[in-house]
């Protein structure tokens, strides 16, 4: 069975639960999975019962979701798709990073397997999307990047962007009008507490940022 095999719900929940968990240590609970995919939690809890049968996810104590060693590959053949298209979006048909996600959204579930292989090839087999997100090989390995949330506490370091989240469109097109890409090094050089923002210098000049857009950053660097 490839996750072609799988209902468009399952895939949207496999990719759900590995991006929940991708960049962050929390459990995943059936609320936080609903409030992830914006439906009710008594829907979630339905489709995890089934996905439970299918062998896709364990049920933890306390209610937490974890994937199991077959929807692990499933979600990461999805979020191969995902990036990918995202990628090819950007890179051969000129979208911006913030127009990428709601059409791969789409696209991921019509594409067969032979148009992502050529998608991937085409694009010369790439590790990383526009946001910065790895893209997992064709036989689900994934390299996720060393980075960490840019904070206040990061003044004074010397850092390279690693990744963006595209969680919110706006902020891309925030960050895509201040010059600020994918694997920029910036010199962190003041943090002000008091006004919550951030002054970076980079090789387009200096930039401040508030602690709502620094949060969607990621950065690797010694302190």
């Amino acid at each position: 069975m490839t996750v072609s095999d799988l209902s468009t719900s399952f895939q949207n929940y496999l990719k759900a639960i590995w991006a929940l968990s991708e960049w962050n240590p929390d459990p995943i609970t059936t609320s936080r999975l609903a409030d992830y995919i914006g439906v009710r939690s008594a829907t979630v809890t339905e489709a995890m019962k089934k996905m439970v049968l299918a062998e896709l996810v364990d049920k933890l104590p306390y209610g937490s979701i974890k994937l199991t060693s077959k929807g692990r590959l499933a979600a990461l053949e999805m979020i191969r798709r995902h990036r990918l298209i995202e990628t090819y979006l950007v890179k051969s048909l000129g979208y911006s990073w913030d127009e990428v996600h709601d059409e791969a959204e789409n696209l991921e579930h019509a594409c067969s397997d032979l148009m992502i292989d050529r998608i991937a090839a085409q694009l010369g087999n790439p590790e990383r999307d526009p946001h910065g997100d790895p893209i997992p090989s064709k036989d689900g390995k994934i390299n996720i990047p060393n980075a960490v949330p840019l904070t206040l506490q990061d003044c004074g370091r010397r850092v390279t962007v690693e990744r963006i989240s595209d969680a919110d469109p706006q902020v891309l097109q925030y960050l895509a009008r201040l010059n600020v890409s994918i694997g920029d090094i910036f010199q962190i050089i003041k943090a002000d507490p008091l006004t919550q923002t951030l002054t970076a210098r980079g090789v387009h000049g200096e930039i401040t940022l508030s602690t709502q857009i620094i949060e969607y950053i990621w950065i690797s660097g010694k302190k």
